[in-house]
């Protein structure tokens, strides 16, 4: 199951069923977990943790250092859960002491080819980032969003859950969850309402998440008054709205708005 050509360091933990193609570079103390196959040409530096039943396509790479001129080659890690689709040459770059230690991926999620994760950034699970999609430092996203191509997200935003954010797009501010995203010059267009229904979410939440954003994203409230006003609606109850408005307020980067 492993390559004759592979290079696997001898502290390299490799479970049962992995395979691992032709000139594959397995580094110090990485783990590897059952059923994982890892394509020609890929290089899984030192402190990666794979899980199980994942795909890594050929020239990937996993766990190099960050690109941060702080780091001084300090014992950090990259952290992958379960049956996540890694395509061609996606690179994934370990956390840093001075930020999260560790660069987390969930599980089911689908990086398409050329994508970037950098140092200290956690995703979800079951999320997309397309083909040159590129995260700056310590970004998080939540589960289920869908990241479209040549996406550039700036060190430190927010990507809520279910949130799906258009091609070509540049972001240096928070986008909630739920909502759909898109522009240069950043617009929203509205509750990411295919992305629920295909995930099955109850009509009447999402008729209550679209009551919400009317208010939140298209009145000519302040962001306060228009948090105080959802608080007010009974749609609040509504665990989705409550978790939209709890991210709103613990935004740091500050929330697009129209």
């Amino acid at each position: 199951m492993i390559h004759e050509t592979a290079i696997v360091h001898p502290t390299a933990e490799v479970a049962d069923g992995v395979d691992i193609g032709p000139y594959s570079i397995i580094g110090e103390k990485v783990k590897i977990g059952k059923g994982t196959r890892i394509g020609s040409h890929c290089v899984i530096d030192k402190w990666t943790v794979i899980g199980k039943g994942c795909q890594i396509y050929q020239h990937a790479s996993l766990g190099a250092p960050p690109q941060h001129l702080r780091y001084k080659g300090e014992e950090t890690s990259v952290i992958v859960g379960d049956n996540n689709i890694i395509r061609e040459f996606v690179t994934i770059h370990r956390g840093t002491p001075f930020g999260n230690v560790k660069t987390v991926l969930g599980d089911e999620n689908f990086l398409m080819a050329y994508a970037h994760v950098a140092h200290d950034c956690t995703l979800g699970n079951r999320i997309i980032m397309s083909s040159y999609a590129a995260l700056g430092g310590h970004v998080e996203i939540g589960d289920h969003a869908i990241i479209g191509g040549i996406v550039a997200i700036h060190q430190y935003v927010r990507i809520g859950t279910y949130a799906f954010v258009g091609g070509a797009t540049a972001l240096t501010r928070d986008i909630p969850p739920y909502i759909t995203a898109s522009g240069m010059k950043v617009k929203f267009y509205g509750i990411n309402v295919l992305n629920l229904q295909r995930n099955k979410v109850p009509e009447e939440i999402i008729t209550g998440l679209r009551k919400a954003y009317r208010v939140l994203f298209r009145s000519h409230l302040t962001m306060e008054e228009a948090i105080k006003k959802v608080q007010e609606d009974p749609v609040s109850a509504l665990p989705e709205v409550r978790h939209m408005l709890d991210f709103i307020k613990g935004t740091k980067r500050g929330v697009t708005r129209r």
